[in-house]
């Protein structure tokens, strides 16, 4: 099924935004200076409520996973609310049920509308329970998110609040079933209960969300390589590891491993090796 489909599909379930079908350069006046780094940064927007972001999070895994230069890479997730509005508490139906009666649909149809949706997902390996999944506000999930970035745990949180999510049907609202993942993220229940009341976290919330609008980022997921490039939606892996070389093969130019440009002749070497 095509990309565009997949977006009509997303538009009509969850009301998302409309995400571009392709890779795109961003702005001159939007790119960062980056000064001599030791790694190329992918910075990712991304809502824990959005189909596509966790099957973009899978075809990005599958190309960076053939990308060589791997190691010289660092991702970096940046939160995105498709729908603010969502109560935070006082919804017990599944997505299923809230949806029909949401949009005036009957439970039949609005299955019929997530059936592209759940067999990408299985093509990507995820698996989609959507008459299980229960809708929620995911501000909340965002701040532990937050948190855990702190810790070196980003990626950690994002996959198990996404598998929670779709797969287990976890209520983000609930706290007890946000301790519960916040725990299996590798967080103790004192610091999930920090980023829950600590106001750092909620505006560092803000801050991402602020900051895709100063991109014009209307959609997600959408992954920023070296702030000179972007691909918008669950493109294939191909996509993907088409547009990190080409940004990793500017990033290298821009943060050279040498201040030199090195003529290459005979040398001995510490190690006793002379060539």
């Amino acid at each position: 099924m095509k990309m565009r489909l997949f977006k009509t599909l997303a538009i009509l379930s969850f009301g998302l935004f409309a995400c571009s079908n392709s890779n795109e350069p961003i702005e001159g006046d939007k790119v960062a200076d980056n000064k001599k780094e030791s790694k190329m940064k992918i910075e990712v927007w991304s809502d824990i409520m959005c189909p596509f972001c966790y099957i973009g999070k899978r075809n990005y895994e599958e190309a960076i996973a053939k990308f060589k230069h791997a190691d010289k890479v660092e991702l970096i997730w940046k939160s995105f609310q498709l729908d603010p509005s969502v109560p935070h508490e006082g919804i017990t139906e599944s997505s299923y049920e809230y949806l029909a009666k949401r949009k005036g649909w009957t439970v039949e149809q609005t299955k019929e509308i997530h059936v592209g949706v759940v067999e990408t997902a299985k093509k990507a390996g995820l698996t989609y329970n959507f008459d299980i999944s229960k809708v929620a506000n995911s501000f909340n999930a965002h701040r532990i998110i937050q948190l855990a970035k702190t810790k070196g745990l980003g990626d950690q949180a994002e996959e198990q609040f996404f598998k929670s999510y779709f797969t287990n049907g976890k209520d983000l609202n609930s706290k007890a079933d946000l301790l519960e993942v916040g725990k299996l993220i590798g967080l103790s229940e004192e610091e999930i209960n920090l980023a829950l009341t600590d106001e750092k976290y909620a505006n560092a919330v803000r801050a991402d969300i602020q900051e895709a609008s100063q991109l014009q980022i209307q959609g997600v997921p959408f992954f920023v390589m070296n702030r000179k490039y972007a691909v918008s939606g669950a493109q294939p892996a191909d996509v993907f590891l088409q547009t990190i070389e080409k940004a990793f093969a500017e990033w290298q130019k821009e943060n050279p491993s040498s201040p030199f440009e090195v003529i290459e002749g005979k040398v001995c070497t510490p190690d006793g090796e002379c060539k």
